[in-house]
């Protein structure tokens, strides 16, 4: 039985955009060799059988991104991708041939951080149109996601791009209803074959620097999933951007050694039991979701 539902996997921590919601890594920038990958996967293969190229950094930017994916079919993994879909139209052909891919999720709220590359029309039709022709050509999921909502009320611009998104997708997939009718009630929505758009609410990224959060409390870290950093630094979840929490590092020790370290054990026995035990993780903003969980 596998370990983990499934394993984050930081191919570069390099992107092409500086979003407000997403901080900058302070992270020398990298991209992941073909042997390092290769690598990782071979130890990480005994422990989920999913793969999401996601921590910080745009992992369509990486050169060989096509050769990676290759290499996690062979290897029997299916991989997500989560992207701020700038360079989709790119590299449309590449992913359309690539069976590995399982899941891609577009973070449409990048597209505050992407005004001056391109018309907000071109940015959002590039993304749908890809959707389209994936339900066509692949069996592959697409997730459009806009976490950008506000625990206040959003501001009048704001509300305006998120209405002007919302109408395109409406109209490119000719949908009978108006979604925020029905996003009022649930925060997912299944727009057609294995096209789903899920908006929620902006969070706040972990921070030793951010106010201390109730010690009691819960996450899915290292109990369905961990993240691997660019570097090899193996980390709780895909929230640890910084690698603060470093339980180790692949390229120098064993996988199997990390997830039985006395750090890791602390940390899963106490999600388990209400109880969070890492500082960072007691200031991180996402985990609130799952207090009362």
């Amino acid at each position: 039985m596998k370990k983990f539902k499934k394993i984050y996997l930081e191919i570069t921590n390099v992107c092409n955009l500086k979003c407000a919601f997403c901080p900058q890594t302070k992270r020398k920038a990298e991209f992941m060799s073909e042997a390092s990958f290769v690598s990782i996967l071979d130890q990480v293969k005994p422990f989920a059988d999913y793969l999401a190229l996601h921590v910080k950094g745009e992992p369509l930017l990486h050169p060989h991104l096509g050769d990676f994916l290759d290499i996690s079919g062979h290897k029997g993994f299916q991989v997500n991708i989560t992207t701020n879909g700038t360079m989709i139209a790119r590299l449309a052909d590449m992913l359309m041939a690539k069976p590995a891919v399982r899941q891609i999720n577009f973070s449409l709220h990048s597209f505050d951080g992407n005004q001056s590359q391109c018309s907000r029309d071109e940015y959002i039709d590039d993304i749908l149109n890809f959707a389209s022709r994936a339900v066509v050509e692949s069996g592959m999921m697409i997730a459009l996601r806009l976490w950008n909502l506000d625990q206040a009320l959003l501001s009048e611009d704001q509300r305006a791009r998120n209405l002007a998104i919302i109408h395109k997708i409406e109209t490119h997939f000719n949908l009978s209803y108006q979604i925020q009718s029905v996003l009022a009630a649930t925060k997912s929505l299944k727009l057609a074959e294995r096209v789903y758009l899920n908006q929620d609410y902006e969070f706040q990224w972990p921070d030793l620097a951010a106010a201390e959060g109730t010690a009691a409390g819960t996450c899915w870290g290292l109990r369905s999933h961990l993240a691997i950093l660019v570097d090899g630094t193996v980390v709780p979840c895909c929230l640890d951007g910084e690698g603060v929490v470093n339980l180790g590092n692949i390229h120098e020790q064993k996988f199997s050694a990390i997830l039985q370290s006395e750090r890791a054990e602390a940390i899963k026995n106490g999600f388990c039991n209400k109880k969070i035990v890492e500082e960072l993780c007691r200031k991180c903003g996402y985990r609130e979701r799952f207090h009362n969980k």
